[in-house]
């Protein structure tokens, strides 16, 4: 792509993140949708609920977000359906691939974070727009992600408690808003655990 065209053509920025837990798994993502160098809003939602216990965090076009969010929510309802029995994770995550590799030709243009529990334990999925599927125990999406990873590096272990792993999101997210300009505005929670998902917004 050429400078000329770079110029005309922006990536909406963000900060999102997901870190499982001991007990579950946090979804987090900053407010601000910007647009260049126009603030489009600063209450937008970029996590999402698919089912009871799996929601996805993403950074990119909003409209495409909320059309990869419904079509995997869809999806998950009918296995549900068919067979009885909740979606697993990685299957929410393998469906959410394909639907974003069968749409590689009109990409949708998100980077996604998807997350939840289940019979195998808390687990989390990176996406990006043509259907990669990478599995994690944390991981940082958006114009933030260098800023916030870095935080997230430092401060992560596997027997992490909930309130630990909350701050620690917290202060990744508030660390990237201090210098990601496309980031900012506050935060949403969502917090996955056996009981089902919590959901938290804070302001800046």
């Amino acid at each position: 792509m050429s400078d000329e065209a770079q110029g005309r053509f922006y990536i909406p920025g963000a900060t999102t993140i997901g870190l499982a837990f001991s007990d579950g798994v946090i979804l987090a993502s900053e407010k601000r949708v910007s647009y260049g160098t126009l603030i489009m809003s600063k209450t937008g939602k970029k996590v999402f609920r698919i089912a009871d216990r799996i929601a996805a965090a993403c950074a990119g076009l909003v409209s495409d977000m909320q059309v990869l969010v419904r079509e995997v929510e869809a999806y998950a309802k009918l296995f549900e359906f068919d067979t009885k029995r909740p979606i697993p994770v990685k299957s929410a995550a393998k469906v959410m691939s394909n639907v974003l590799f069968s749409r590689r030709l009109i990409p949708l243009i998100t980077q996604t974070i998807i997350g939840g529990m289940d019979d195998d334990g808390p687990s989390i999925y990176v996406l990006d727009v043509l259907g990669s599927v990478l599995p994690d125990n944390y991981a940082a999406v958006g114009s933030g992600a260098q800023i916030a990873t870095g935080v997230l590096e430092d401060g992560y272990n596997e027997d992490i408690s909930q309130q630990d792993a909350r701050e620690l999101v917290l202060r990744a997210i508030k660390s990237a808003v201090s210098r990601d300009v496309m980031s900012g505005d506050g935060v949403d929670f969502m917090t996955i655990t056996k009981e089902g998902i919590q959901e938290e917004s804070l302001n800046f």
